[in-house]
This record gives structure tokens, sequence and C-alpha cells, in this order.
């Protein structure tokens, strides 16, 4: 390594990945802790009651989860999604103008229900607090250490996702604890699974790789899930909220989705790489549908191998988010997730190089993505995903023995 050139030994540094120490680490993480503290503290006591300086409801996307189960409370679920009629439920309840469409399926008015019942920042407090502690134990169960959870509590995704009141945690625990189940309790994972129906953007890959990896189980057991919670949405609401909820969809997807209206910048797909860069809808909904049927293949193959769990569920996890056109940046929650489980084979089995450093920029990207889109138009979230899942593929490939294992431990320290 001393005979090597100054500009070599900085860069067998970053592909070995030494310079990664554990008091990096545990100060990066602390810092991002402190900085999402003082982020939510200011949004919080800066606020006009249930709106911030700027106007805005507290949790943004919460008020539309909130007040849609204010309206299902009072029988009128269908209404919810009549964009005017919602509207005015967030002026009077919630006292903005800004308007946060709720565009969920059904199943999701249980939740937003059960929520309704409280007050808003209390329903808040409730909804966010309980999903990220749920979420921060299934990270436990992954990597039961210390570091680990300042790093879940630190990742820049977690600040994204709770500034705007969103499904993230959620979503994580459902797919993350699905897989975690698998093994040993395949329809507790089919459940977790089928629970996941308020995303149906998210559901495309858990059928193929159910299929391939031969859980037949908990495919059944999702499947009857979803079904179950329509049953139930139907019993309660009937058939007109399912209607109003089809008949919007083409609202949502071409005002808050296709023309861009959320900002193209927030999501992480290719899909809005293409629109951010002026293509049209054709090359962009093209481009994606190539990107979703690689990453089912890939998937496939990976799920029908005797890979180990953790990469075959990390494979899920990002697999999941490059297949949907529709992912936003707080749904990077599930990034953190697979950073976690293929940290947690890393450290059992070595890393191979440059695995360290690539693990350390896609834990960064949450707090950077939309910043360099909207700027520079740079897709950095979605290349980062991409990335991301090629070093997963690339480790289910080797599949390495335990010699290797011992081998690539020593180099990458």
């Amino acid at each position: 390594m001393a005979s090597l050139p100054d500009h070599a030994r900085i860069i067998e540094r970053y592909a070995t990945g030494v310079w990664l120490s554990g008091s990096l680490i545990t100060f990066t993480a602390g810092a991002m802790i402190a900085g999402t503290a003082a982020a939510l503290g200011f949004l919080f006591f800066s606020a006009n009651g249930t709106v911030d300086i700027y106007g805005r409801p507290i949790g943004t996307d919460f008020s539309s989860f909130w007040s849609a189960g204010v309206m299902a409370l009072a029988g009128h679920a269908p209404q919810s999604y009549d964009w005017s009629a919602h509207s005015e439920i967030l002026r009077q309840w919630i006292g903005t103008k800004d308007y946060y469409p709720w565009s969920y399926p059904p199943v999701f008015l249980l939740v937003s229900a059960a929520l309704a019942t409280l007050p808003y920042l209390p329903a808040l407090v409730v909804w966010q607090a309980s999903t990220m502690l749920a979420a921060l134990g299934t990270l436990w169960a992954i990597v039961p250490q210390t570091r680990a959870l300042m790093l879940g509590i630190g990742f820049p995704g977690v600040l994204i996702c709770v500034g705007h009141g969103q499904t993230g945690f959620l979503t994580a625990v459902l797919l993350t604890g699905g897989v975690l189940s698998l093994p040993r309790h395949e329809i507790l994972a089919g459940v977790l699974f089928g629970l996941l129906a308020y995303k149906p953007q998210f559901g495309l890959l858990l059928p193929f790789v159910l299929m391939a990896g031969g859980y037949w189980r908990a495919f059944v057991a999702a499947a009857a899930t979803v079904l179950l919670g329509f049953a139930l949405t139907f019993s309660i609401w009937g058939w007109p909220v399912w209607q109003a909820f089809l008949d919007s969809a083409h609202l949502t997807r071409t005002i808050v989705f296709e023309n861009g209206d959320t900002g193209f910048e927030k999501f992480q797909s290719a899909f809005a790489w293409m629109r951010l860069w002026g293509g049209s809808l054709t090359v962009a909904y093209g481009l994606q549908a190539v990107m979703a049927a690689g990453v089912v293949i890939a998937c496939i193959r990976i799920w029908r191998s005797d890979v180990d769990m953790r990469l075959k569920g990390a494979a899920l996890l990002v697999g999941t988010l490059l297949s949907s056109p529709y992912v936003l940046d707080y749904d990077l929650i599930l990034l953190g997730m697979a950073i976690a489980l293929v940290a947690a084979h890393g450290l059992e089995r070595g890393f191979r190089r440059w695995d360290k450093t690539l693990l350390a920029l896609a834990w960064f990207v949450p707090l950077v993505a939309r910043p360099i889109a909207q700027t520079a138009y740079l897709p950095v979230g979605f290349l980062m995903l991409l990335a991301f899942f090629m070093l997963i593929v690339m480790r289910a490939r080797v599949a390495p023995d335990n010699a290797t294992h011992e081998r690539l431990a020593a180099a990458g320290h």
C-alpha cells in the first residue's frame, strides 16, 4: 500500500471501505438525529395551531389522510375522493388553503377513520410515532446493534417521512416484516404482504417472488388478506366508495403524477427521470416498463436460488421501488431497510470492494436527492437505487463459500 501513489491510496481506502470507521458512523448518525430533531422542533414550535409558518398543514400529506377519515366517520366516504368536497374539509377543519388530495384505495380509509377519532395533531403524533417505533423494531430484528439503531433513527429518509406525515414507516414494516417472517411463519408473511394493498403500485413484484420461491401459502394468505380488506370496506361503505376511488384515479394519474404538479424532483423512478428531462409520456412509460421487466427477471432468478434470505429481501425492497413509476422520496424508508439487510449479510459473510462506500452513499442519498434533482436535474435518487440493486445482484451471484467469506472480511476490515 505504501508504494502506491497518493491518489491510488485514496481510491483504495474508498474501495475497501476502511475510511468508514465506527467513530465516523456514530458521529454522522448522531449529527443527523440532532438535525432531524431540530428541524421537527422548529416546525412544531413555529407553527400556528395546525399549520406551519408557510400556511401548510403540519405533516402536509397527513392532512389528506385525517380529513378523509373525518369524512368517512361522517358517512361521506365516497365524497373524500371528490377534490372540491375534500378541500373544503381541509379548509374547515385544519385551516389551510393548500390542497393535498386523497388518492389511497378505500382499505386505507380504515386507518384514516381510526386516526380521525383523535384531534389532528395528536393523531399525527400517534400515527408517526407508532409506525416509526414499529420500523425501528423491524430494523432491530435485522441488526440488533445500538449503532444500527442510531443509523436507523438518523437515516435522512426519516425526516422526509415524518415531515410529510407519510406511510413510509408502515410500508417498510409490512414489506420487511413479511420477508423476515417467510422462513418460519409463511402465513403471517402473506398477511403482512396483503396489508400492503393500500399501496397497489408496490405489489408488482410480490406474486413473482413468492411463486419463484415456492411460498404458496404466503401467496394464498396475501390474496385472501386483500380480498378480506375489500370485503370489509364494502360491508361498511358499499360499492360507491370503490367507484369513487376508481373515478378519481384518472385525475390523480394525470394531474398529480403525469403532469408533474407534485414535482418530478420528488419522484424516484425511471418514469420521473424522463419527465424531469422533458421526455414524452410514451418514452417515460416505455423506459419504466423496461426497468420493471428487468427487475422482475432479476428478482425471480434471485428468489429461485439458494441465496441468503437477507439478499432476497433486499432485492425485493429495492426492486419494489425501481419497478414502480410512482415512488416518492418518503418511500425511501424501504431503501433504509434494504441497506440494513445487505449490511447484516456483509457483517457476517464479508464485504466486496466498494460495498461499504456504496452502502454509505445509499444511506445519505435521501437527504440530497430532491434538491439535486430540483436544481441540477440529476435523478441521483433513482440512479442510487439502480446502483444499489446491482450491488445486491452481484452479491447474490457471487454466493461465496466460507473460505471466500474470510478473505472478503479480511479485505473489507
